[in-house]
C-alpha cells in the first residue's frame, strides 16, 4: 500500500513540476514577443503593436500564474504522507494564491447549470452545493454576467433571497467571483469566500482566473479534472433519471425533488442522489 500511494504521488508530483516548467517557457516565449512589440511600437509607431505587447504581456501573466499553481501543488504532493483525508488539493493552491482559505470552482454548460465543482474544503464545496440546489449564487451570476461579482454582510442575503441566509448560516460574510472567460463564452467561475480587503484582491482573482481557464481547463496542459479533484454532477443525473421512470416525471422535475430531498435534509445533493441508486432512498410514491 505504501508503495501504492509513492508512486501515485511522485507522479503526480513530477506531473506538476513538468507542467509548471512548460508554462514558464511559455511565459518566457510571451514576454520576449511582448518586448519585441513594444520595441516596434517606440520605433514606428502604431496601435496594433501595443496592443499585441498588452496582448502577450497577459499571456505571460497567465503562465506565470498557472507555473507558480502547478510549483505549490507539486511541494504539497512530494510532501503528502499517503493519508487519504489529508491528500493535498490543487484548489487549495488555487485559495492560497486568492489569498483566502476557502475557493471553488464550477464548471458549467450552455444553460449554466453545474457540470462540476472542485473545491478547497468543505465551507466552499458546501457554498457550491447550495448553488446547485437553490438555482441561484455568485457562480451563477458571474457565468451568465461573463463580470466580476462581488457581495458581503447583508448584501448577500438581499441579492439570493435563497441562497444569501444558507451561505451566511456557514459563517461566510463575503464572496468574490469571476467567470471563467474564452472567446465569445464562459465556461464557469472560481469563487473566493472570505478573501479579506487587500487592494488587489479582484485583480489577483481575475488573474489567477484567466489562468486556470486558458492554461489549467484549457491550452496543451489541460487537466479538467485538477489532479482527480474535480466533482462531477453525473450521479445526480443518473439517480434523476432513475427517479424519473421510478415517478413517472420528467427528468426536470425528478431532479427538482432530488434538490428540495438535499436542500430539506441538509445533505449534498450527490449523497441524496448516491442513496437512490443504491436503493436505500425512495422518492417515489409506490416504489
Amino acid at each position: 500500500m505504501d508503495m501504492v500511494w509513492g508512486s501515485r504521488r511522485d507522479v503526480q508530483a513530477e506531473l506538476a513540476r513538468c507542467r509548471a516548467a512548460r508554462a514558464r517557457q511559455r511565459a518566457e516565449h510571451a514576454t520576449a514577443c511582448a518586448e519585441q512589440q513594444e520595441i516596434l511600437a517606440a520605433s514606428v509607431g502604431g496601435e496594433l503593436h501595443r496592443h499585441l505587447a498588452d496582448a502577450y504581456r497577459r499571456s505571460a501573466e497567465c503562465h506565470l500564474s498557472s507555473a507558480r499553481l502547478q510549483e505549490a501543488y507539486a511541494e504539497r504532493m512530494s510532501a503528502w504522507g499517503g493519508d487519504e483525508t489529508s491528500r493535498p488539493r490543487f484548489m487549495t493552491c488555487v485559495a492560497e494564491a486568492c489569498g483566502t482559505p476557502s475557493a471553488a470552482l464550477t464548471l458549467m454548460n450552455a444553460d449554466h447549470g453545474q457540470l462540476s465543482v472542485a473545491a478547497s474544503d468543505d465551507p466552499s464545496r458546501t457554498a457550491q452545493d447550495l448553488e446547485f440546489v437553490l438555482g441561484e449564487g455568485p457562480a451563477h451570476d458571474a457565468s451568465v454576467s461573463g463580470r466580476l461579482v462581488a457581495a458581503s454582510g447583508r448584501t448577500i442575503e438581499r441579492r439570493w433571497p435563497a441562497f444569501g441566509p444558507a451561505l451566511t448560516s456557514l459563517g461566510i460574510r463575503e464572496v468574490l467571483t469571476a467567470p471563467l472567460r474564452t472567446e465569445g463564452s464562459c465556461i464557469g467561475a472560481l469563487a473566493v469566500f472570505d478573501p479579506g480587503a487587500g487592494p488587489g484582491t479582484a485583480d489577483t482573482l481575475t488573474v489567477i482566473a484567466d489562468a486556470l481557464t486558458r492554461t489549467v481547463l484549457l491550452g496543451p496542459d489541460a487537466d479538467p479534472e485538477l489532479y482527480d479533484g474535480a466533482d462531477h454532477r453525473d450521479c445526480v443525473q443518473q439517480a434523476a433519471g432513475m427517479l424519473s421512470v421510478q415517478a413517472g416525471c420528467r427528468v426536470q422535475d425528478a431532479l427538482a425533488l432530488i434538490k428540495a430531498r438535499a436542500f430539506a435534509d441538509g445533505q449534498a445533493p450527490d449523497a441524496v442522489a448516491r442513496q437512490i441508486i443504491d436503493g436505500t432512498l425512495k422518492l417515489a410514491q409506490g416504489s
